[in-house]
């Protein structure tokens, strides 16, 4: 198996440090509003990922986090905390918003058939942790302190620009980060920030003699630490992690804990809408709901999603969108012709396995569907690879209920007797329930509108 590693800028060979225990590491949502279809995007790539390894036998230990306090608006340290954001809108309390969209998160998380993490951790369960790694920061050096917080002195770091190739001498402040004139060097980063006179923060814990809250990097560091240990096998997330979020987390771990933090990162790249990265903040998104509310099932756009490679950008519109609704309903009939006639299977399970397994090659591995015939076990296969028909037995999802072949075994009868009035009506209740009869010499066959 193979997969793009940030730390080495190529595709490398997958060498996991103990096949039964992969640890894999997912940077999880912000819940202060509902997940757009953009956040979406690296969730259905990294259940892709963590189904590859399962396929080539791996033993995958996948923690997910929940972001639920410390996350600024400029994404730094700076700006207001997204939560509190969240709380004003509506008028909650900051607990009720994590608590509401946490919940509406993992509800959109489900009806895409995404495998449930081994470990799903909220931020806010490990503040004694992160105050923790603090104190083992400032211990060895590494941090200093100014009027809104504890930051650390990134210029002590000395590998810190290697990950996202960063030119400290001509950083601009005010372009990556926020600028604080307080700071020692641009590149710093608060691990702990005071609760400033005046300012309103809700979630804050008593720490250092005042009240104050984890730096947004610091949560990652803490639960990878505390659930995963020592050095993990993978870290992913979006490209937008790369220059700030993950460097700044590779900073804290292997400066507290003195091992690499992880031996391969892998991050997706965005999605567009109208050639424009979509943003809730300028308005142009669409969320799992909105996607239903136009006859689009949450699987048609995770097929969407798989039908373009993880490392591309994307653009996203509803023509393409119906196409790879079309796509799935191509193959949910060729599924549904398993149950009714004998196929001669072309497909290699091992070719397809191969294809995923280069760099997860999802495109390629869609277009060999295409080009092959596949029996109802090779289906299961390609289930267990993108889950776009159901979380066990496609037979759930894809074959007819009782009830409904018994209507076409009605129907059938009624043609033998020549009642095609009977026939015409029974074939028009079918359709109403979204099946369509095509009748041939061998008898009828049915499928889905």
């Amino acid at each position: 198996m193979k997969i793009y590693n940030q730390l080495t800028k190529k595709k490398e060979v997958f060498k996991p440090i103990n096949p039964k225990n992969v640890k894999v590491y997912t940077c999880g949502p912000t819940v202060y509003s509902y997940a757009h279809i953009g956040n979406f995007f690296s969730y259905i790539y990294w259940d892709l990922l963590v189904r590859t390894l399962k396929l080539n036998g791996y033993e995958v230990n996948r923690v997910l986090n929940i972001t639920d306090v410390g996350h600024l608006a400029s994404d730094a340290d700076d700006g207001e905390d997204k939560l509190e954001k969240g709380a004003k809108r509506e008028g909650k309390t900051v607990y009720e918003i994590a608590d509401f969209y946490t919940q509406a998160f993992l509800d959109d998380y489900r009806r895409l058939k995404l495998l449930e993490p081994d470990h799903l951790a909220r931020a806010t369960h490990f503040i004694a942790q992160d105050m923790d790694l603090v104190d083992l920061l400032i211990e060895k050096g590494y941090t200093y302190e100014i009027s809104d917080g504890i930051y650390y002195d990134t210029s002590l770091f000395k590998s810190y620009p290697d990950f996202a190739k960063l030119d400290l001498e001509n950083l601009k402040e005010g372009a990556r980060v926020a600028k604080n004139t307080e700071k020692k060097n641009p590149s710093d980063f608060a691990v702990w920030k005071f609760v400033r006179e005046g300012e309103d923060h809700a979630m804050n814990w008593d720490f250092l003699g005042r009240p104050g809250y984890p730096g947004w990097h610091l949560e990652c560091a803490t639960i990878v630490h505390e659930l995963l240990g020592g050095t993990i096998d993978i870290h992913t997330g979006g490209i937008d992690h790369i220059p700030v979020h993950h460097t700044n987390e590779i900073a804290e771990y292997e400066a507290a804990y003195g091992v690499k933090m992880c031996n391969y990162w892998t991050h997706c790249n965005h999605v567009m809408i109208d050639n424009q990265k979509i943003s809730k903040s300028l308005g142009n998104t669409y969320t799992l709901e909105d996607l239903i509310e136009k006859c689009y099932e949450p699987l048609d756009f995770k097929l969407w999603v798989l039908q373009g490679h993880y490392q591309g950008t994307r653009n996203f519109n509803f023509e393409d969108l119906t196409a790879a609704k079309n796509r799935r309903l191509s193959w949910k009939n060729r599924i549904a012709l398993t149950f009714q006639q004998d196929i001669k299977s072309t497909f290699s399970r091992e070719k397809f396995l191969e294809l995923l397994s280069d760099n997860l090659g999802s495109p390629e591995a869609c277009a060999y569907i295409d080009a092959c015939d596949l029996d109802y076990g090779d289906w299961d296969y390609v289930n267990q690879a993108f889950g776009i028909f159901g979380e066990n037995q496609i037979e759930e999802v894809v074959d007819l209920t009782p009830e409904e072949k018994g209507i076409i075994e009605e129907r059938e009868a009624a043609r033998k007797n020549k009642d095609y009035e009977a026939s015409d009506k029974l074939r028009s209740d079918l359709e109403k329930n979204g099946i369509t009869i095509k009748d041939t010499s061998s008898g009828p066959i049915w499928q889905y509108l």
